[in-house]
Formats: structure tokens, sequence, C-alpha cells
């Protein structure tokens, strides 16, 4: 039929197999990296939410009961937040009875 135009030699092998393999780590990489800020995306959203709904169940009980909860056990037993102390802190102080605690949660590093 022919003489191929181009014979490709050992080099150039070689060389088409390192760089197929780089490429490839190199996505492996993009993903992983992806996947990092992803969950710290996650985390951050979940330390919010947490804080949002003490806030929204603090200020419902000030609406029915004319006063702000003493503690963030108070929250936990009659509003059903739930609070995942491997995962949180929650701090909670109050300073007067019709005045909104200070409400900060804070993520627990693993």
């Amino acid at each position: 039929m022919g003489v191929p135009i181009f014979k490709k030699g050992f080099f150039s092998s070689v060389f088409s197999g390192v760089r197929a393999v780089f490429f490839t780590l190199v996505i492996i990489g993009i993903i992983f990296v992806g996947l990092g800020q992803a969950a710290e995306a996650n985390r951050a959203e979940g330390v919010r939410l947490l804080e949002e709904a003490i806030i929204r169940a603090a200020v419902h009980s000030y609406a029915v009961n004319g006063y702000f909860p003493e503690s963030i056990e108070y929250i936990v037993d009659n509003f059903g937040i739930y609070v995942d102390t491997s995962l949180f802190v929650v701090h909670y102080d109050v300073f007067a009875s019709n005045l909104l605690p200070d409400i900060r949660v804070l993520e627990l590093r693993r």
C-alpha cells in the first residue's frame, strides 16, 4: 500500500505516554481540590444554618413568652433543634431577658 509518512520513534512514544499520565494526574488533582472546597463550603453553611435556627427559636420564644430563653438547653429541648456537639460549639450568652442573647456557633476542627 505505501510507506508510512511519519514513523514514531521510541522517545516520542514514551513522551506521549508520559504526557497522558501527566494530564490524567492534573485532572485528578483538580477534582480533589474542587471536592475539598465543596466540603469547606458545606461546613460553613452548616454553621450558618444552625446559628440562624437558634436565633429564630430564641426570637420565637420571646414572642410567645415575653423573654428570651436562659440557656441553649431550653431551645434544644423545646424547639427540636439538634446540635451535634462533636461538630459544633454553641456560645449562648444572655445579658438580659429582654435583649437578644449573644449567639455564636463555632465549628470544631478535626
